[in-house]
C-alpha cells in the first residue's frame, strides 16, 4: 500500500511539473513580449530557460535535501534522455540535411560542458571549479542564442508589432505565471521525496530513480515539442530544442546544485558522464561532418539507450 501511495505522489509531481511548466513559458513569453522584446529573442532566452525549469528545480531540492544521486542523476539523466531517446525518434522519423553553421557553435558548447563535467568528476567529485567553468558556458551559450536571434531578425527585416496588454490578459498571465511557478515547485518537491522513497522501497540505488523516472519525467516537455515538431515536420525546431535544453541542464543545474548543496558533490558512479558524452558524440559529430542527421543515428541511439537503462537497472554500470 505504501508503494501504490508513492507512486501516486509521484505521477501527481509529474503532473504539476509538466502543466506548470506549460503555464510558466506561456505566462514568461506573454510578459517578454509585451515588454516589446522580439518573439525570436524570447524564444531564444525566457523559452529555452523556462523549458528547462522543471529539471532546475529538482536537482536543486535535491541537493538541499542531500539527495545527491537524485539530484546528478536527474540533471545528467535528463540530457541522455533527451539526446538517445527523445532526439533519437526524431532522427528516426526525420533524417535531415542541415547547415553546419546553424549547429556548430551550439554543439561545440555542449561538448565542452560534457566534457568539463566528465574530467571534473574523474575523482568522483564535482566541485567549484567545474562549477564556474559550466556558468562561462552557459552564458556564451545565451550570447549565442541572442547572436543568432538577432541575425536571423536582421536576415528576416521584419518589424514586430507590440503585444497589446488588456487588463483580462495581465491578470489571466500573472496567474498563470503564479500558478505555474507554484506547480513546478511542489511537483519537484513530490518528485524528489518520492523519488527516494520509491527506491527505498523497491531496494534499488536512488542514482536509478533518478536516471529513470525523474529524468524522463522532467524532460516530458522536450518530448511534447518534438511530437510537435515530427506532426508539423519542424525538424530544426526539435533537434535545436533538445541542443539547447541539454547545454542549459548541463551547465546551470549542476553549477547551481553544487552551491545549494555548498561544496563538492560527491559522484558514486561516471557512468552516466561517459554514456552522456558518448550518445552525445554519436548525435553531433557525425551531423558537423557530413552535414546531414541520419536515420541510422537515430536507431544507434535508441539502441544505446535501452541498453544503458537495461544494464543500469541490473547494477552492471557503475565504474
Amino acid at each position: 500500500m505504501e508503494l501504490v501511495k508513492t507512486i501516486i505522489f509521484l505521477v501527481i509531481g509529474l503532473i504539476l511539473i509538466v502543466k506548470g511548466g506549460d503555464f510558466f513559458v506561456d505566462a514568461a513569453s506573454w510578459i517578454a513580449e509585451v515588454s516589446g522584446i522580439p518573439k525570436l529573442i524570447v524564444g531564444a532566452t525566457v523559452v529555452s530557460f523556462a523549458t528547462t525549469l522543471p529539471e532546475l528545480l529538482v536537482s536543486t531540492i535535491a541537493a538541499g535535501k542531500g539527495e545527491v544521486e537524485l539530484c546528478i542523476g536527474n540533471a545528467v539523466g535528463s540530457v541522455i534522455a533527451n539526446t538517445a531517446m527523445i532526439m533519437a525518434i526524431s532522427l528516426i522519423c526525420m533524417p535531415a540535411i542541415i547547415k553546419r553553421k546553424d549547429y556548430l557553435n551550439k554543439s561545440i558548447l555542449l561538448l565542452a560542458a560534457i566534457i568539463t563535467l566528465a574530467v571534473s568528476c574523474w575523482d568522483k567529485s564535482f566541485g567549484i571549479i567545474g562549477s564556474i567553468i559550466l556558468i562561462v558556458i552557459f552564458a556564451l551559450a545565451m550570447a549565442d542564442n541572442v547572436h543568432h536571434a538577432l541575425v536571423s531578425m536582421k536576415a528576416g527585416a521584419e518589424k514586430e508589432e507590440r503585444v497589446s496588454a488588456t487588463g483580462k490578459d495581465i491578470v489571466i498571465n500573472i496567474v498563470k505565471f503564479v500558478l505555474g511557478v507554484a506547480g513546478i515547485i511542489f511537483g519537484a518537491d513530490l518528485l524528489v521525496d518520492n523519488g527516494q522513497a520509491l527506491a527505498l522501497s523497491l531496494g534499488v540505488p536512488p542514482r536509478i530513480v533518478g536516471i529513470t523516472v525523474l529524468a524522463v519525467g522532467t524532460s516530458l516537455p522536450e518530448l511534447v515539442t518534438t511530437i510537435t515538431a515530427i506532426a508539423k515536420k519542424q525538424h530544426s525546431l526539435s533537434v535545436g530544442n533538445i541542443i539547447g535544453a541539454n547545454t542549459i541542464d548541463l551547465t546551470l543545474i549542476l553549477s547551481v546544485s553544487t552551491f545549494i548543496y555548498g561544496g563538492s558533490l560527491p559522484v558514486k558512479t561516471r557512468t552516466d558522464m561517459f554514456v552522456c558524452l558518448g550518445v552525445t558524440a554519436v548525435a553531433l559529430i557525425p551531423t558537423l561532418i557530413t552535414k546531414k542527421f541520419t536515420r541510422i543515428q537515430g536507431v544507434i541511439l535508441l539502441t544505446c539507450y535501452i541498453a544503458y537503462l537495461a544494464l543500469s537497472c541490473m547494477n552492471l554500470l557503475t565504474f
